[in-house]
């Protein structure tokens, strides 16, 4: 596919970017190595190869929810500059 003016003022347009001459003719050299590459990949056999969601073989490496239900509340309001009857108060952000 042959990148044109055309489709880098395009391209740009939809980014909402002005590009001088110059910027605009790299933008177009840069395009067109892109998909020069993307055609190398394309011809590449990987029928053989796996699909896989990472480069690295990773499972889960997240931990466990684990669920607590423990009544902090005391605590928690130490925290606060100002409480009443087991609420934090707060100042007043709606007129």
């Amino acid at each position: 596919m042959e990148i044109t003016d055309g489709i880098i003022a395009y391209v740009a347009a939809l980014a909402k970017l002005e590009l001088d001459k110059g910027a605009a003719e790299k933008a177009k050299e840069d395009l067109s190595k892109i998909l020069e590459y993307m055609d190398t990949m394309n011809g590449l056999d990987t029928g053989e190869l796996e699909p896989m969601s990472h480069v690295f073989p990773l499972t889960n490496v997240f931990r466990e929810d684990v669920v607590t239900n423990k009544e902090e509340t005391e605590s928690l309001l130490l925290n606060a500059p100002r409480s009443k009857e087991g609420q934090f108060i707060v100042p007043k952000t709606v007129g």
